[in-house]
């Protein structure tokens, strides 16, 4: 996705965990739905830098994760 001159603001952003997480993760990534993107940051450094994708690659992303396509050998 080309970002030249893309603006976003993350800092009301509503922020949240996989229900996959348990109560206690601090190692998870937290993500944001906003307005024409989708915004990932680490859990762990909430004031840090945020990956923005636009919500199609998102979903292509998590349809990866899901089927397996990202698994390790």
């Amino acid at each position: 996705m080309a970002t030249m001159g893309l603006s976003v603001t993350l800092a009301e952003a509503s922020w949240f965990k996989s229900s996959k997480s348990g109560p206690n993760c601090d190692n998870c990534v937290e993500v944001a739905y906003v307005p024409g993107v989708v915004g990932v940051r680490d859990s762990k450094d909430r004031r840090g830098p945020a990956l923005v994708f636009a919500p199609g690659d998102w979903h292509a992303f998590v349809a990866g994760a899901r089927s397996g396509g990202f698994a390790r050998d």
